[in-house]
C-alpha cells in the first residue's frame, strides 16, 4: 500500500482547499517579515505548484505526472477554482504551460555562519491572496470529495498512488456543524485506488504563537485543548509509513510513528514542511 511509483500512465493528484475568508486578512509574521495569513498561504501554495512542476520536469519537458486542483472558499458560501482559467483541475503539464506573473518576494535565508539574512527572490505567482466573508469549508470539502471521487473512478487511475488533499484554514467552518465536517472528511478518506485511500492533511494557520502547537502529532502526543484543533485532528488521515522518514527528519529523530496529517499553530517552516512532506509520496519515474 502507498508504494506505487508515479509515472505518466499512473499519475497521482493533489487537491488544495484554501480558506479565503475575511479572517485571513489578519497579520502574521512569515519568513521573517510581517504579512497577512492570506499572503503567507498564497506564497506557500505558489511554491508548492512550482515545486510540483519542477519535480515533473525532464529533458523532454514537463511530464504529466500529476493532476492539480486549488479551490478557495470564502464570501457567502462561495467555492471557486484559484487556478488559471477557473478550471477545477489542471494537469501539471497544463499548469506548466501557463505563464505566471513573476514577482519579487522577501524570504529568510540562513547564512553559512548560522545567521539569518533577508533576500529578495523572483517567484512565480499563479494564486493571488484573498480574504473576504465567511468560511464555507464543508462545501469546499464536498467539492474536493466529488473531484477526488471522479479521479479515483477513472480506470486509468485504478493502480495509482491515491490523491492527497490539503485543507488550509485559520477558522471554524460557518456552513456546517462538527459532525457534518467529520462526515465529509470521512467520505473523502474512504475514497481509494488499489494503492491506498485518499489522504487528508489539515493545516491550521494561527496569527500568533500560543502554548498549544502541534505538527504531524503521533498517537502518544496530548490532544489539543482547542476544540477546533481537535476537530481537525479527527478529520485528518493517519500518514502511511512512506512518509515516516521525512516526518521524523522534520520533527526530530525521537518522533514515533504513526503520525497524523494535521498541524495546529504551525510555524512558517512547519507550514512549508507540511506541504512538502505531503506532496512527496514516492519517486517519479
Amino acid at each position: 500500500m502507498y508504494t506505487q511509483s508515479i509515472t505518466r500512465s499512473r499519475r497521482t493528484a493533489f487537491f488544495l482547499a484554501i480558506d479565503c475568508s475575511g479572517s485571513m486578512a489578519e497579520p502574521i509574521r512569515f519568513r521573517g517579515r510581517p504579512t497577512t495569513k492570506a499572503e503567507a498561504v498564497a506564497s506557500v501554495a505558489n511554491g508548492l505548484l512550482f515545486e510540483l512542476i519542477e519535480r515533473a520536469r525532464r529533458s523532454d519537458g514537463v511530464r504529466n505526472y500529476y493532476d492539480i486542483a486549488v479551490l478557495g472558499y470564502s464570501g457567502d458560501d462561495e467555492v471557486s477554482s484559484l487556478l488559471p482559467g477557473d478550471r477545477d483541475t489542471l494537469s501539471v503539464t497544463e499548469l506548466a504551460a501557463v505563464r505566471p506573473d513573476v514577482r519579487r518576494e522577501t524570504v529568510e535565508c540562513r547564512l553559512p555562519d548560522g545567521g539569518i539574512a533577508l533576500r529578495e527572490l523572483p517567484v512565480p505567482v499563479w494564486i493571488e491572496p484573498r480574504a473576504a466573508g465567511q468560511t464555507p469549508m464543508c462545501e469546499a470539502l464536498r467539492r474536493i470529495r466529488d473531484l477526488a471521487a471522479a479521479w479515483c473512478a477513472d480506470p486509468s487511475h485504478a493502480e495509482s498512488f491515491p490523491p492527497t488533499v490539503f485543507n488550509i484554514t485559520d477558522g471554524e467552518a460557518t456552513d456546517c456543524d462538527e459532525e457534518e465536517l467529520r462526515a465529509v472528511a470521512e467520505e473523502i478518506k474512504a475514497l481509494r485506488t488499489a494503492d491506498g485511500n485518499v489522504l487528508v492533511v489539515n493545516i491550521h494557520i494561527a496569527a500568533a504563537d500560543t502554548s498549544a502547537a502541534s505538527f504531524f502529532p503521533s498517537e502518544e502526543e496530548p490532544r489539543y485543548p482547542n476544540r477546533y484543533a481537535a476537530l481537525l485532528y479527527d478529520c485528518s488521515s493517519v500518514m502511511p509509513a512512506v512518509f515516516d522518514e521525512a516526518i521524523r527528519a522534520a520533527k526530530g529523530p525521537g518522533a514515533v510513528p504513526p503520525f497524523r496529517g494535521v498541524s495546529y499553530n504551525a510555524s512558517a517552516d512547519e507550514l512549508v514542511a507540511m506541504l512538502n512532506i505531503g506532496s512527496i509520496s514516492v519517486k517519479t519515474e
